[in-house]
């Protein structure tokens, strides 16, 4: 049982979903997404994606593309994406990563699930990586302990969705909307029912993100997922921060707001 899978029935036990938020690492510097992720815990998050910045992304919006970019032309690499795990960890809260495949792919499979494991990495989101073409990973993650997150969305058939959630472990990631990441106004309508149909399929916990910016929202998807996913917001708190202290101060806000509505939800 990794540390992920604990939080998550803790949340259970308490009848709440629970928070996720998500930092890639190397905003505004290596230390200081470290002390942001941190902050994003005292605030209330259950559990922390740190994202390994990548040069080619498919899924992110220009608000985590700008991180992304000052955190690559600062030379964050794979070992500061794993300090930032090991922070998150000494915390208590789960750490995962969230990474496309190449860089792991590049990295060395073995060596990325070792090193991960070793810092206190719960698992590994990777949204373009699907279960038919990921032998070597799922062979990793099993000799490592890891819990290995793939995403379904709205447009995954049913056969889709069971093949994903067979091979998936920790909670299932259930993408609300096709595109890109990014805050929106409302999240989209079709979340419930993809939350739904996964849990058809698996004991899994479904967790939902793309999209989630405010407690109302926070609160309207805890009321039938496991968990709530929230990325751009963070960012964009950091990225509107006139200094890393405000930075701090302002995720920190975020994520005890969005706790909030995490807890109304039920």
């Amino acid at each position: 049982m990794t540390r992920l899978t604990e939080v998550l029935a803790a949340a259970k036990a308490e009848n709440r979903a629970a928070l996720v938020g998500y930092l890639p690492a190397g905003y505004p510097s290596n230390e200081g997404s470290a002390a942001a992720a941190r902050a994003m815990v005292e605030g209330g998050c259950d559990i922390i994606e740190i994202g390994l910045p990548y040069s080619d992304p498919q899924m992110d919006g220009p608000v985590i593309q700008r991180a992304v970019e000052h955190a690559l032309a600062h030379g964050t690499n794979t070992h500061h994406v794993i300090d930032n795990v090991r922070a998150v960890a000494e915390t208590g809260a789960a750490a995962l990563c969230m990474t496309y495949w190449n860089p792991v792919e590049r990295y060395g499979v073995e060596r990325f699930a070792a090193e991960l494991a070793a810092a206190g990495g719960s698992g590994v989101i990777t949204p373009d990586l699907i279960p038919d073409e990921a032998a070597d990973w799922i062979a990793a993650t099993d000799k490592h302990g890891l819990d290995r997150i793939f995403l379904v969305a709205p447009s995954s058939t049913d056969a889709r969705i069971q093949l994903t959630t067979d091979a998936a472990g920790g909670f299932v990631y259930a993408a609300s909307t096709m595109g890109i990441t990014g805050t929106r106004t409302q999240v989209g309508d079709k979340a419930a029912e993809l939350v739904a149909r996964t849990k058809k399929t698996t004991d899994l916990p479904v967790c939902v993100g793309l999209g989630v910016s405010n407690a109302a929202q926070a609160a309207e998807i805890a009321g039938y997922a496991d968990g709530v996913i929230v990325g751009s917001a963070f960012v964009r708190a950091l990225l509107d921060a006139p200094s890393e202290e405000a930075g701090l101060d302002a995720v920190r806000a975020l994520a005890a707001e969005l706790a909030q509505g995490v807890r109304a939800g039920r």
